[in-house]
């Protein structure tokens, strides 16, 4: 872990916002631009592989093309040392996770959300960008309303190899993270083809997009589970618990939902 006041290029950190397979983020001060950043701190094995950091450094440029208001942004990568960073957007807010467990969002309310979070897939669809990884705890709701998702396409730039749409485009999985919970709360967000290894496009952000919907108006997990095996399980052959959807939840909306949450992924959306 660094330290308060640790000099990356221009960034000095300020505090540790959190830790994950991806790597440790950081709130850090660009001392140019005299704004605050977050940086994420690459796991030491992967920046020491300098394939891997090539490969990563080629999607990173393609991701830090993305450019939507509800898409964090990428500034840039930094090095210092045998540190290797990216810099990013800092988005302040809670993240949509922290939203869903004090319960089911009113359907007024998840609309909006949905709306924005939709449109920032279909965008980075577009430039030919899936993310991957799409769960409530990718996405933050700043305190004026506005969404951002986190972490597009990284999956894919941390992946083992990313030519390839297996299990290993899920970063808590194929970086080897030893907590339960992280790796848990990926595998519960997999689309039933990704489960399985299968190669993967963008129907696979359009299942989880149906995941985060149903969660966001329930306030339950979809496919809750004890262990990954269960889960992955769960998501390949169980159907949600589609009478805990709100009575007032209009029929165009459940029929998104049901559409967005086919098994085959053909017959989705």
């Amino acid at each position: 872990m660094l330290s308060s006041g640790t000099k990356i290029g221009q960034y000095e950190v300020i505090s540790l916002l959190g830790a994950g397979g991806m790597g440790e983020v950081y709130r850090a001060r660009d001392t140019r631009l005299q704004r605050d950043v977050a940086v994420k701190v690459l796991p030491e094995a992967f920046a020491r592989d300098a394939q891997r950091m090539a490969r990563f450094e080629r999607e990173a440029k393609l991701l830090a093309s993305l450019n939507h208001p509800n898409i964090a942004a990428i500034y840039g990568l930094e090095e210092s040392g045998p540190i290797r960073a990216l810099v990013m957007e800092l988005v302040e807010g809670p993240t949509l996770a922290e939203r869903i467990r004090g319960g089911a969002i009113p359907v007024d309310e998840t609309l909006p959300i949905a709306r924005q979070i939709a449109g920032a897939v279909e965008y980075a669809h577009d430039n030919n960008v899936i993310h991957r990884d799409l769960k409530p705890a990718n996405i933050k709701v700043k305190l004026d309303g506005t969404v951002k998702v986190l972490d597009f396409g990284l999956a894919k730039a941390m992946s083992d190899d990313p030519t390839e749409g297996d299990m290993s485009n899920s970063p808590t999985l194929s970086m080897a993270a030893t907590r339960q919970g992280v790796i848990l709360g990926t595998a519960a967000y997999m689309s039933p083809e990704q489960a399985r290894g299968k190669k993967v496009d963008r129907r696979t952000d359009i299942w989880a997009f149906g995941v985060v919907l149903y969660e966001m108006l329930t306030g339950k997990q979809t496919f809750e589970a004890e262990d990954v095996s269960l889960a992955l399980a769960a998501v390949m052959k169980s159907e949600p618990e589609w009478n805990l959807l709100p009575k007032n939840l209009s029929p165009a909306l459940r029929n998104v939902l049901h559409r967005c949450l086919q098994k085959d992924p053909k017959q989705r959306l």
